[in-house]
């Protein structure tokens, strides 16, 4: 006979719950039953968007709110796929999300790692600098006037380079670098490590919570990719996926928009909820490989310093 999996209560637990006041039993009975709705609240709407992508036309114009389709139909999907440039638009962004992230992680974390010393002269100014960014910002039109006059206009580093550093990441790893005692960096100088030695083989290996949250970060900005390609992407054969969903959706609507994509397309509802369902695939699929290092790296670089 196959044994259970279910992890035993404790004689701790069962204990605690044993002479826990009837205050305090309502109080876990609340709060398990406060956050199972909250959990489905946010789960039910993502369901009723992957149900409806795969509904029916004559299901979606009878019924409003669909969370298990009568009929299974791939239209929506065979539509958008067969976009004759969206295995292009996948590539860019697959491109954009790898190289920038990579970029992001290596800028950031070295800026977080000098910043992280007391001992950096004009420690304070810089880091004054940096936070004076997320306050205040130049704008839409200086920012484009400084892509335009780097010559990026149509190229995909203007998609990488003018974000290729958060003020926010960079303050998140910085203070968890700062989480590291001082004594661990001081005894590898004593053994005749260099800075870059330090950083490289006791730094870096100690804050893979951080590194894999902040990635997170950086991917999920990068995928989502939108504005800077409408502002700096000219050429359609270089539009990330975002732009590119972006226009199958105006031609399922009935709206004009550039000929990239089919003439016959599915009803405009199931159209949307595929868009959505590919925009946030891949994050949904990358999310459970960090996600034992995504509580532990946000909450510890968040709350010291």
């Amino acid at each position: 006979m196959m044994k259970s999996k279910t992890k035993p209560v404790s004689r701790k637990e069962a204990q605690k719950w044993k002479y826990a006041t009837p205050g305090e039993k309502l109080f876990d009975v609340a709060n398990i039953v406060f956050l199972v709705l909250f959990a489905l609240i946010c789960f039910i709407p993502f369901v009723n968007i992957l149900a409806t992508s795969f509904a029916t036309p004559g299901e979606i114009t009878t019924r409003t709110f669909i969370l298990f389709p009568k009929t299974f139909t791939l239209d929506a999907y065979r539509y958008i796929l067969s976009t004759p440039t969206i295995f292009r638009s996948i590539g860019v962004s697959l491109f954009v999300t790898g190289v920038g992230t990579f970029i992001s992680m290596v800028a950031t974390a070295f800026m977080a790692y000098a910043l992280s010393r007391r001992y950096l002269p004009g420690r304070r100014i810089f880091n004054f600098m940096i936070v004076f960014t997320m306050l205040f910002s130049g704008g839409m039109i200086p920012s484009f006037l400084v892509v335009n006059n780097l010559g990026l206009i149509d190229s995909l580093w203007a998609l990488i380079l003018p974000v290729a550093i958060s003020a926010y990441n960079m303050i998140i790893m910085r203070n968890f670098f700062q989480g590291i005692p001082d004594s661990l960096e001081e005894s590898a100088k004593m053994d005749g490590c260099t800075d870059f030695g330090v950083f490289f083989r006791i730094i870096l290996p100690l804050s893979l919570p951080s590194i894999a949250t902040i990635s997170l970060f950086y991917a999920v900005t990068y995928w989502n990719t939108y504005q800077s390609a409408i502002l700096y992407i000219n050429d359609p054969d270089k539009w990330p996926i975002q732009v590119l969903l972006r226009q199958i959706v105006l031609v399922s609507s009935g709206m004009n928009a550039d000929a990239t994509v089919v003439d016959v397309v599915p009803p405009a509802q199931s159209v949307k909820m595929a868009v959505i369902v590919i925009a946030t695939l891949p994050m949904l699929i990358a999310y459970p490989f960090v996600q034992k290092y995504f509580v532990k790296g946000a909450m510890v670089g968040s709350v010291k310093g």
